[in-house]
Formats: C-alpha cells, structure tokens, sequence
C-alpha cells in the first residue's frame, strides 16, 4: 500500500512539474512574442474606453482579433504586465498569432463614463446616444482602422456578465464582427440567471456579489472595492438571523444603486423586460455567426444558456450553435470537466471542447482555415450515460413529452392516478427553512447542482416520488415542467422541484474502491450505493403562478394549479436506478425565504414570516405531475 502511494505521488508530481514546464513554456513565449498596448479607445460621445491589446509580433500574414469585453477588469494594468493567458485555452489563440483585446467596459475599473448594470439596447440610437451594442461597434471601428496587420475580422467572446456583453456585441452590426460566442451568458435577471428565478430572489448570489461589485466608483481607478464583512462563516446562520430580505438591504447600505432599483422592481415590469436580452437578439445580423455555451449544472446562467440559444434560433436569421457540456460555471475554460462533487462524467470534456468545437469556430469565421462542416446544431453532453450526441436542432426532433405522475405512498409512475382525494403534505416553516445543501459552508457552492439529496429525503418537509427500479435507459432531453395541484393555508409560498436519479444499492464509478475511508467528497471516497443525484432543481414562487406581471394571491385552501419550467435536461437514467421527484418550499440560503403571506418581500418584517401547510394533490380529479422530455 505505501509502494502504491509513493508511486501515485511520484505521477502526481511529475504532472504537476510537466505543467508548471508547460505554463512555464508558454509565458516566456507570449511575452517573447507578443506586445502589449493600453489605449484609451474614443466613443461616439467622447467617452473612452480603457482597453489592453496584445499584437503578435510576426508580420507575415494579417491577424484576427479575439476580444472580450468585461466589468470585471483587464488587470493586471500596465503594459509590462501580462495577463496569464497561459493559464487557460487562451494560449491557444496566441500561438495561433490572434491579436488579443480585453476591454473595460463603460463606467468600470479604468474606463471612462457611468456604470449601469445590463445596459439596456436601444435599437433606435440617435446622434450620440449610446448602448454596449454600440460601444462594441466604436471599439472595433477603432480597432480594425488602428491596430497594425489585423485582418478586419473580429471575434468576441465572454463568460457569465462578459457573456451578456458577448450577446449584445452581436447586435451592434458591425461588418468586420463575424463571430460571437456567449458563454454562460446573462440573459434575464428576473426569470432564471443569477440573481431571481421565477421571481424568488437568489439572495445568496446577490448579497455576496453585489456587496463589493455594486459599490460606486467615482473616478477610473484599478482597485476593486472590499465585500460586506460577514460576522460568521455560516452562511445558513448569517441569513437566516438577518431575518428578512428587507435588513438585507439595510445591511448592504443604500449605495448600490441596482439593489435599491432591484426592490423597487418585485415584479416582472418593464424595467426587467427590458434587461431581458432576448427581446432584442433579432437585431443580430446575418454575417455574424453565434456559437452559445452552457454548463448542465452551472449555478449562475444555466438558464441564460438555454434560452439565449433558444431566442437567436427563433428571431435571428443567422448561423447559431449551442455546446452544453457537464460543468459549473465557466468550467469549460478552467478544469478539466471530468466531475462535478461526487459524480463522475469519464473524460476531459472541457479539453474536447476547446479543442474540438470553440478554437475551430474561431478558426473557421477569423482565419478562414478551419472546416467546420460537421459541427453540430447542438453538441450536447449527456449525464448518466456520459457521452457526447449531435443534433441538428435542439430540443431533439424525435422528444416525446411524457408526464409522470405523483401517486399515493410516494410513487411516481407514468399511469394517472386514480385515487379519490388523495394528497400529500407537509407544513413549511421558514424558521427551519429546507437547506439547498447539507454542509455547514460560507460561499455557496458549485457541486450542489449534483448534491446527493438524501439529507433531503429525511426531512419531513420535504415529499419525495419515486419510480420502480427502471427496466430500460430513461434518456431526458429537453424542457423538463412542473404541473402541480396543490392547496396551501396561506396566500403565498414557493415550489421548489427537484428531478434526481437514485442509484443502485451496489453503484459505484469504474475506477472507485468501495473500502476506501467514507469521506463527504471525492469520488471513491463518497458512499455512492443509493446516491440520489440532482439532475435539475427550481423554485417558482407562488404568487407568479398566473403572471409574472401581475402577481395574485392564493385562496387559503382551496385546490390551484401551479405550473412552471424547469431549465432544460440531458441526462440518461440507466436501467437499474430510479426516477425520484422531490419538492419543498424553501431552498436555503440559496433563495429568499417566502413569507408565505401575498405582502411585498422587500418588505417584510421578521415577524412576517409565519408557517404554511402545503398540499400536492394526486387522485384522478387531480393529478399533479413533471412533463418529462423523453428521447425516442
């Protein structure tokens, strides 16, 4: 066993020299080979805009430029110092020759001008007005008119906010603009990227994000601002004795101004509408290609993936691509994509796809060298069976939408119930709200979107369903909604659905040694007999049921229908495990506890907050249920 261990160390380290040698390798030869330039590009309204641009110094042929644009700096500053491009795929591009641009946009760090968070498009830009649609298209007039052998072909792209400046990038319409590739992008603030969810507030995300990015910055500076300074470093503690979102808000201070907007916006309205960028995506001209891409279990901007893809296929009439691979949240681009928590996906997905579909896409519109004929519609990973598949639409021509319904004894099966009032329930008490993870931690983690649910299971406020043993591969592939009949005793409360696969007793990763120490991460070291994985969790909140416009009440007890999406799933339930569909009304701290009372949440006092019993009905009269997305 020593011998085994030594030589495991001895492997480990040489990788771990063999890639020091290798990034070694490649910042001596980006510096060697590359100059770096920081210039003050102008806009159309005089404000300029601070931007690092990286020339190769070979001469021999015109270069492409591959930009992106971000709030969240282009640091280091000063132009003996190097970003660490070697450190990502972005070495790739530079051994390629690309002339590389990172831009702070208007209002951040060194850039001119006044910071507004998802500046809204304007599609009909008069004079000087201005959006980021067109303060891309002045940096890439600049750019391509001022910056020695580019080849008047320009690339963007960008993970999580700088994916959202990636997407409206593409509206700006420039001609030398042919390739746009938002990752993870956000897209809709209110409906299920980052900060809300079907209108239920991620108060965990926005809290510790928005704390020290939301401070106001006077004057260009390259010193970010410190976080809120939390008394513990228990999270479920911290927010639950905060008492309400409302001391939230006193506890950030009334300096952030997209906070004190944010509250004064509790309901679906034009101010969000118009921060939803896919009301605008059919601007995106023909000549620019858009390769979208998203983690399965991205915490962030699942949903912004999903549904960016989904608005350019429907109003845009340009060439558009999805890739959806089994990671968090930008792990495409750091990591390997191997695994997420406790689960296993069997390869480097992240190096397939840097390898074989973004450099090729870039290749293909900024070099005009790559073929990239075989690239799929939509390149999509799927979970469990954990491979990838080609479509060439998405969702899948060949998916049947199969309802599978919630019966009595916690059964779920495909056949309608038949049961004469049948119901389960449970009381919902927001001061012992269901935690969305069993660890004691801080920040909120990446690996519960695979969490093992059983520390859910034992809870009793939380219902589970579950099926036989399957016979056959269950292949999801698509929209997964929630149809629900339920009564409450109050006026409000939210839903939270989770669709999970149950392992076998006797599962266990190829590779993994059962007698290994039991530990609560790692693979091996995680009991996985019986794991009960989340494939897909969301919260709807109540009161959105009927419109996210206008939000109506529950009448206490009386049976209605709550119904909701949940972003999209590609995930293989093999023969062996089960399907189980769990829900609860709370997801703590992750999101905002529910009063479960028709009052304003920004609102709301601690005493506010009082208990609700819950009722899923499931008998013939009605029967609630999860429409599945099956692949035939």
């Amino acid at each position: 066993m020593r011998k085994f261990v030594f030589t495991l160390f001895v492997f480990f380290l040489l990788q771990s020299l063999i890639a020091q040698t290798s990034n070694q390798q490649d910042s001596a030869w980006i510096r060697d080979n590359y100059t770096k330039k920081e210039i003050m590009v102008p806009m159309r309204d005089g404000t300029k805009l601070f931007t690092s641009v990286y020339t190769p110094n070979d001469n021999s042929e015109p270069h492409p430029i591959l930009m992106n644009r971000t709030p969240y700096s282009c640091a280091p500053y000063g132009e003996k110092n190097y970003r660490a491009f070697w450190d990502g795929h972005w070495r790739y591009y530079m051994r390629r020759n690309y002339i590389i641009v990172i831009q702070d946009v208007r209002g951040c760090w060194m850039s001119e001008g006044d910071f507004v968070d998802v500046r809204p498009f304007n599609a009909n830009k008069k004079d000087k007005e201005f959006d980021e649609a067109s303060d891309t298209y002045d940096a890439i007039d600049w750019l391509t008119k001022n910056i020695p052998n580019n080849n008047k072909k320009v690339g963007i792209f960008g993970i999580s906010y700088p994916g959202f400046y990636s997407t409206i990038a593409a509206l700006s319409n420039h001609p030398s603009l042919v390739a746009v590739s938002p990752q993870a992008p956000v897209t809709d603030w209110f409906m299920g990227d980052d900060f809300h969810h079907n209108g239920a507030f991620f108060q965990m995300d926005g809290f510790s994000f928005y704390s020290s990015f939301g401070k106001p910055r006077p004057k260009p500076t390259t010193m970010g601002s410190p976080g809120f300074q939390f008394p513990t470093r228990d999270a479920y503690k911290f927010y639950l004795e905060a008492g309400s979102t409302k001391e939230l808000a006193r506890l950030i201070g009334d300096s952030i101004a997209f906070w004190q907007a944010m509250y004064k916006h509790p309901n679906y309205d034009d101010w969000w509408k118009a921060r939803n960028i896919r009301n605008f995506v059919n601007n995106i001209p023909n000549h620019t290609a858009t390769l979208v891409v998203g983690g399965l279990f991205d915490a962030e901007d699942c949903f912004g993936a999903w549904r960016t893809y989904e608005a350019i296929e429907k109003k845009a009439k340009n060439n558009n691509r999805l890739v959806m691979g089994p990671w968090y949240h930008g792990q495409w681009s750091r990591g390997d994509g191997s695994s997420m928590g406790n689960v296993k996906f069997g390869s480097n997905t992240s190096l397939y796809y840097q390898n074989e579909i973004e450099i090729p896409f870039f290749m293909h519109h900024l070099e005009g060298k790559a073929n990239i004929e075989d690239l799929a519609e939509a390149t999509i990973f799927f979970t469990g069976a954990n491979k990838w598949r080609s479509f060439n639409q998405w969702p899948a021509a060949n998916v049947q939408m199969t309802p599978i319904y919630l019966n009595e004894n916690g059964k779920l099966s495909w056949s309608k119930p038949t049961a004469v009032k049948s119901f389960s329930e449970y009381v919902s008490d927001p001061m012992k709200p269901v935690p969305y993870t069993e660890d004691v931690h801080f920040n909120r983690t990446t690996a519960y979107m695979t969490d093992d649910q059983r520390f859910a299971n034992r809870r009793t406020d939380v219902l589970s369903f579950q099926t036989d043993v399957l016979t056959e591969d269950v292949t999801l592939a698509g929209t997964v909604i929630a149809d629900f009949l339920t009564s409450i005793s109050t006026t409000d409360a939210d839903f939270v659905v989770k669709v999970i696969d149950v392992f076998p007793s006797d599962f266990k990763f190829p590779g993994d040694n059962n007698s290994s120490p039991q530990g609560r991460m790692g693979g091996a070291s995680y009991p996985m007999g019986d794991y009960q994985m989340l494939v897909r969790g969301e919260v709807m909140r109540g009161r959105f049921r009927n419109s996210f416009e206008t939000p109506s009440a529950f009448k206490p007890n009386a049976v209605e229908r709550v119904k909701f999406e949940l972003p999209d799933v590609a995930h293989t339930f093999q023969k062996g495990h089960r399907i189980m569909i769990q829900i609860q009304s709370s997801w703590f701290p992750l999101v905002d506890r529910n009063p479960q009372q028709f009052i304003n949440i920004y609102e709301a006092d601690a005493k506010d907050y009082i208990k609700s019993k819950i009722q899923i009905w499931h008998d013939g009269k009605n029967a609630s249920n999860v429409v599945l997305p099956v692949l035939k």
